[in-house]
């Protein structure tokens, strides 16, 4: 079948430069695929049962999708998302997949739409654009492929020829689907990364549970800082074992600041009484990231830091649907003088590596890419999250490349 969508589709339209771009693509196109960072639930590979409908798929777990359609007056219920407080939503998945087809015409122009065209007509090899005319016939055709054992997940992972594929995992997790995974004789290698963002978030309500939690699967009394350190070393040597080569960082400052060690112990106190502030969870979590730094270089596990997001910026999306519903929202950020103390302490230590990506692209010129031209530890990450896009990655090029390298 021939694919509605032209094979040269994101090369320069310059036929010289297009002419370039196919012969470099094609000289790795079929290359096997490595996915350092990502998201998916390490559970789709250990169970292997189909996926959901087209609608629950597609549309209502994706919060790019989610954003755009919300964004122009579309409620988050009649696209399948459910309320936290449990009210149960009427929308039938059919009936949500028709309203995206309907809608499909306001993702024009951006990654979204780049992405799902691509998986509509490569993937599901649809014949015929998505829109409210055609909306019943794909959602059929979607259906009967996911029913079937070629559109299971560890078949998608082969045929999309994955190599190797990290998920995103908090620390107390036992990585019970990486063991089953493991335990299965599936060859497919999915390897977990470090997460340990919620042990930090001393005043949040939910720290005290995730503390306990930490003590129940590191098997130790957390009473003091010093347990707590041992705690996450030994949640590290854990991940470690089942495959782990990362780390992995989400805060909305980049900030690194090497406390007394009076003053971090107080900070530890004060949240285990329950009395820190967001000031002191500031202080503690800028100090963690250099006692993260200094764990990297005693365990091999490379540093990554994805700073400068403003999480659940709409608070009333947040309080009725819950995070991750397309209300996340980039901030300024800074790093010169935020990673000075970590790159001065680690920073010249060849055992050490730390990628930094950033949502601020005017960040990349003016700090990250001289930054990333000057020290051996520091790599600088890809074009990330809302400019993970082609224009975003030719900014992305135009801005660092000349300084970076």
């Amino acid at each position: 079948m021939t694919s509605i969508l032209h094979a040269d589709r994101f090369f320069d339209p310059e036929p010289g430069t297009r002419l370039i771009a196919r012969e470099i693509y094609e000289s790795v196109g079929d290359l096997p695929l490595i996915c350092p960072h990502g998201h998916v639930d390490a559970s789709i590979f250990a169970s292997d049962e189909p996926f959901p409908d087209p609608a629950s798929l597609i549309v209502s777990s994706d919060h790019y999708i989610l954003r755009m359609l919300y964004s122009q007056g579309i409620p988050m219920e009649t696209l399948g998302v459910s309320p936290r407080d449990g009210t149960p939503v009427a929308a039938d998945p059919r009936d949500t997949w028709r309203r995206f087809a309907s809608n499909y015409f306001l993702f024009r122009g951006t990654p979204s739409r780049a992405w799902v065209d691509h998986v509509l007509h490569e993937i599901f090899e649809l014949a015929r654009p998505l829109s409210a005319d055609t909306a019943d016939a794909a959602y059929d055709e979607i259906s009967e492929k996911l029913a079937s054992r070629e559109f299971r997940p560890r078949a998608l992972f082969d045929r999309f020829r994955i190599e190797v594929l990290a998920t995103t995992d908090g620390a107390t997790d036992p990585l019970a689907s990486h063991e089953a995974v493991r335990a299965s004789g599936w060859q497919g290698r999915v390897i977990p990364t470090f997460r340990p963002d919620a042990l930090f978030s001393i005043a949040s309500s939910a720290w005290r549970s995730d503390i306990e939690r930490l003590a129940r699967v590191a098997g130790s009394d957390i009473r003091s800082f010093e347990a707590f350190l041992d705690a996450v070393r030994q949640r590290r040597r854990f991940f470690t074992s089942r495959g782990a080569t990362a780390t992995d960082h989400g805060v909305e400052s980049p900030l690194t600041r090497r406390l007394p060690p009076t003053t971090v112990q107080d900070l530890f106190r004060k949240a285990l009484g329950g009395t820190a502030t967001a000031h002191d969870q500031a202080c503690f979590g800028a100090h963690m990231l250099l006692e993260m730094a200094q764990m990297s270089t005693e365990d091999g596990l490379v540093m990554q830091l994805h700073p400068g997001s403003a999480r659940n910026h709409n608070r009333f999306v947040h309080d009725r649907f819950g995070p991750d519903k397309g209300a996340d929202i980039p901030l300024q950020t800074e790093y010169t003088r935020n990673l000075s103390e970590l790159l001065n302490e680690f920073g010249n230590d060849p055992r050490f590596s730390l990628i930094v990506f950033t949502l601020d692209e005017s960040a990349y010129s003016r700090e990250l890419a001289p930054l990333a031209g000057h020290y051996p530890a520091l790599r600088l990450g890809p074009a990330w999250w809302f400019h993970d896009s082609i224009e975003g990655m030719t900014r992305y090029r135009e801005q660092t490349t000349e300084t970076a390298g």
